[in-house]
């Protein structure tokens, strides 16, 4: 797979495992333009019945948000990007397509961006731990997984944070 950067160079994209019902983790390794393969990213596959079921991703919401551990770091709004992969506690089977028992992703995504433009939190730990309760206090949802992405440091594409949390069961 070819992607440009955010510097608009094409960099080559490449799975060092298939992924089969079997594969644990894959590596994403990454051809840049001189030719020098990097690994960018390790991604472990769970499995299990806790990650069972359907899944609903929001990629990339992008928000302007005060954070920071420094005040003047906060005083700005900056940019980040929060992507969220959560678990509904229906399935689609469940639904019979009624749209009103069905966790509406337009308003997740409605939440989570006011959610995040309200508060000032110094860390993004903080924040995405934040969002994920949030989001399993008012939807359906069994389980979530949030990931973080801030743009602060300007040799560094960006820095992340990805939590996981479940809904309690009583």
């Amino acid at each position: 797979m070819s992607l440009r950067d955010r510097r608009g160079e094409v960099r080559q994209y490449i799975w060092d495992a298939v992924l089969g019902s079997s594969a644990t983790s894959a590596v994403l390794l990454c051809l840049n333009g001189s030719g020098i393969l990097n690994a960018i990213s390790r991604v472990t596959l769970k499995s299990g019945p806790e990650n069972a079921g359907d899944v609903i991703r929001l990629e990339q919401i992008e928000v302007l948000a005060h954070i920071g551990v420094p005040d003047d770091e906060r005083a700005q709004p900056q940019r980040l990007t929060i992507s969220l992969t959560f678990w509904p506690v229906k399935s689609g089977d469940e639904l019979n397509e009624d749209i009103t028992c069905a966790v509406n992703y337009a308003e997740v995504c409605a939440v989570t961006r006011t959610l995040v433009q309200d508060r000032r939190d110094r860390l993004i730990e903080t924040l995405a731990g934040a969002v994920a309760q949030h989001l399993l206090g008012i939807f359906e949802i069994k389980r979530i997984i949030v990931e973080v992405r801030k743009f602060v440091l300007p040799e560094v594409e960006f820095v992340s944070v990805t939590v996981t949390r479940d809904r309690a069961t009583s």
